[in-house]
């Protein structure tokens, strides 16, 4: 059953320029997105067939060359079994940002369990895909609160968090646009309580993440 309230009107958020993040130690790039970015909430529940909400929130930055992502994690099945990229990383505990191709058509999706796994792809649909090749995916730092070994914990209160940094250069870009077209998502389909929750909504009648037209607008300056 679709919910209703899920036809709300997209969202935007202004992303907070951090000079160099790309270069910062993982400990002080944590710092400084925690200390200067305003979290953002991955609340919305599109479909109430699925009205499990975990608490989701993430802080975006960007500096002249890449885009910073934190995603900060509440919830009770914490599920990592894809230790292989590209594999089905849907299936755990996930974090996904989705964005709109900036210089041509289509989008990317990265998509990271909670154990730091990551699939991406160009895609022009969600079954036609151009996946990353290990040499892309090695320019996506990734890093987090968790070990990267196989997770399977049931239970209130479980706590995680990610960080993905994604060169503009890998969106066929040579510095920060003045926009972006995106959405962020977290979802669980292999959890003992599944969901699909989004940043901006979703008025589609069956759970699909896969749906630019949707997306909300990032925008980055100075």
């Amino acid at each position: 059953m679709k919910n209703l309230n899920a036809a709300a009107e997209r969202k935007t958020l202004h992303s907070t320029y951090i000079p160099n993040l790309q270069q910062l130690p993982d400990s002080e790039l944590v710092a400084a997105l925690r200390e200067n970015v305003e979290p953002k909430v991955i609340d919305t529940v599109n479909w109430s067939d699925y009205p499990y909400r975990p608490l989701v929130n993430f802080r975006f930055a960007h500096s002249d060359k890449a885009l910073a992502v934190m995603f900060e994690v509440e919830e009770e099945h914490l599920r990592a079994v894809t230790l292989n990229d590209n594999g089905p990383v849907w299936e755990d505990s996930c974090v996904e940002f989705f964005v709109k191709d900036p210089v041509g058509e289509g989008y990317f999706n990265f998509e990271i369990n909670c154990v730091g796994t990551a699939l991406a792809a160009k895609r022009r649909s969600r079954n036609e895909a151009q996946m990353f090749t290990p040499e892309q995916l090695e320019r996506v730092r990734r890093f987090g609160s968790l070990p990267h070994e196989v997770i399977d914990s049931v239970g209130e209160g479980q706590r995680w968090w990610l960080v993905e940094v994604i060169p503009f250069e890998v969106l066929g870009l040579e510095s920060a646009p003045e926009r972006l077209a995106a959405n962020f998502y977290k979802c669980g389909d292999g959890c003992h309580k599944v969901h699909f929750l989004s940043w901006s909504p979703i008025a589609l009648p069956e759970p699909n993440f896969h749906c630019p037209d949707f997306f909300g607008e990032v925008l980055l300056s100075k």
